[in-house]
């Protein structure tokens, strides 16, 4: 077989089994849900349609409480995460904004998220226009740049340690990339809780 062919078939071999190994990867879901029971790193919890679900938490998986903030604790070089509906200027009006730690820095970018008519933007606050209707962030990431309105009714929040201790039954929990197993079994990451925020 010439070099050429042999590249060829290489490159169809690795297609086939990045393919095999994608079709073979657990599913990953978001969850948000309330914790009906604890049992060590186990957690029985409900989603807001009423299913049960059986989440096992990785070990020393980070454990976050997610706590009210303000929007004067938005500053300048602050890093966010901004839950948004799309307006017809082309702007974002946020509906949740979640303020991170200087040290926690996720990767940066504009999608759609999956609430309805909504997006997520992971950015950094470039600028700050106060109005007497709420606020205007300019928020820049790697590909681009939004503009941000934001309502008093949007939910500042960010997040503090906390320990697998401090998960209770009734708390709320967020899980962003939790893996389905063959079980029904959830394998979760990380988890965050609190009673303000925690689902936007």
């Amino acid at each position: 077989m010439n070099p050429f062919k042999l590249t060829v078939v290489a490159g169809f071999a690795c297609l086939f089994v990045a393919s095999l190994a994608a079709a073979q990867a657990p599913q990953t879901v978001r969850v948000r849900a309330t914790i009906e029971s604890v049992d060590g790193a186990m957690l029985t919890a409900k989603s807001r349609d009423g299913t049960e679900m059986k989440i096992k938490l990785a070990d020393n998986a980070p454990v976050n409480e997610v706590v009210k903030a303000a929007l004067s604790d938005i500053k300048q070089g602050s890093y966010l995460a901004i839950t948004a509906t799309p307006q017809p200027d082309g702007s974002q009006r946020a509906t949740a904004i979640l303020i991170f730690p200087p040290a926690v820095h996720p990767p940066e970018g504009f999608s759609n998220w999956d609430l309805p008519h909504s997006t997520m933007t992971n950015a950094t606050v470039a600028d700050q226009v106060t109005s007497t209707d709420g606020e205007t962030l300019t928020v820049k990431y790697k590909d681009g740049e939004k503009k941000i309105v934001v309502p008093p009714s949007a939910e500042i929040v960010t997040i503090k340690k906390a320990t697998l201790a401090d998960l209770k039954p009734g708390q709320k929990i967020f899980i962003f990339a939790a893996k389905k197993l063959d079980d029904g079994t959830l394998a979760a990451p990380n988890v965050s809780f609190g009673d303000y925020g925690v689902w936007r």
